[in-house]
């Protein structure tokens, strides 16, 4: 028995065959959080989502587990996330879902979120930013909010690990949603960026804003890690070139969706100033489980 064993294994090593390299291993994957998860305004909406959670086939969520599922490394799947909640409501019914921590099981081993934003009430200040003037004391009132949701999300990540001890959470950000600069001239923009909606200065602002919802999930997942939670965070900016002249009014494909969601048969304005379908693929690009 011996010899047979021997000779097995060394024609396997002939072969090139390591059964313990190329063994695959089965995930338990939750996606949680909020419209960016979910996948508002990519489309292929799944069945009873749309005008609640928006809850799209084409987030980054379900690529990640499209591609999991491919590689034959995938066990379980559950996308609980839903466009608008706050941090606070992931442990209650919203929008008649039950709340997003029930998802969570000790087998649990890989989580995907993303959340933060509207505790800050962003999508309206983004409305504001468009309808008037969102520069000066509208921006640093933003700013200002800051550090609590950062403390906020730094209690959802802990939390998580409560519910599922042995699971690594990929915290997702947000990234930039317009240009900073001019629009470039003799490109084909969205309206959005027609004359007279969003200033430079707004751009700028706004954009001071989004720099700063980066920056604090960033330390808010630092630490949670410093208590003992298995978090990494995934930017929008970790990557070069992902995600460089796809904003909103810059010259390459946008990534994100602007007024042409406001036409008749999308999505109205909750998808305005979100991904889609290239945005959410980028960002599934991004994420490695």
């Amino acid at each position: 028995m011996k010899r047979t064993l021997v000779v097995l294994t060394a024609v396997a090593a002939a072969l090139g065959i390591t059964p313990a390299a190329n063994a695959t291993y089965s995930t338990s994957l939750v996606v949680m959080g909020d419209s960016y998860a979910s996948g508002t305004g990519a489309g292929s909406y799944q069945d009873g989502t749309a005008g609640t959670c928006w809850r799209s086939t084409n987030s980054y969520g379900e690529q990640v587990a499209a591609r999991l599922r491919t590689q034959g490394r995938l066990g379980s799947f559950t996308n609980v996330s839903c466009s608008g909640v706050e941090t606070q409501e992931l442990a209650t019914t919203f929008k008649g879902q039950p709340s997003q921590y029930e998802a969570l099981k000790r087998k649990t081993d890989v989580v995907l979120l993303t959340i933060g934003t509207n505790n800050l009430k962003y999508a309206q200040f983004g409305g504001l930013c468009i309808q008037s003037d969102c520069t000066g004391a509208p921006t640093e009132a933003m700013l200002a909010k800051l550090p609590q949701m950062g403390s906020d999300v730094t209690g959802v990540l802990t939390e998580i690990k409560k519910r599922s001890p042995h699971a690594r959470i990929v915290l997702v950000g947000y990234g930039r949603q317009v240009s900073t600069k001019a629009n470039p001239a003799g490109a084909t923009l969205d309206p959005v960026c027609g004359d007279g909606i969003l200033t430079t200065e707004e751009r700028a602002q706004g954009n001071k804003v989004a720099d700063g919802i980066d920056t604090t999930l960033r330390a808010a997942a630092s630490k949670a890690r410093y208590k003992g939670v298995n978090v990494s965070y995934v930017s929008p900016f970790s990557a070069p070139g992902t995600f460089n002249g796809h904003a909103l009014c810059e010259s390459g494909t946008p990534f994100l969706r602007g007024f042409d969601a406001l036409a008749p048969g999308q999505e109205g304005q909750e998808a305005v100033f979100h991904p889609n379908q290239q945005g959410q693929t980028a960002l599934a690009s991004l994420v490695r489980v």
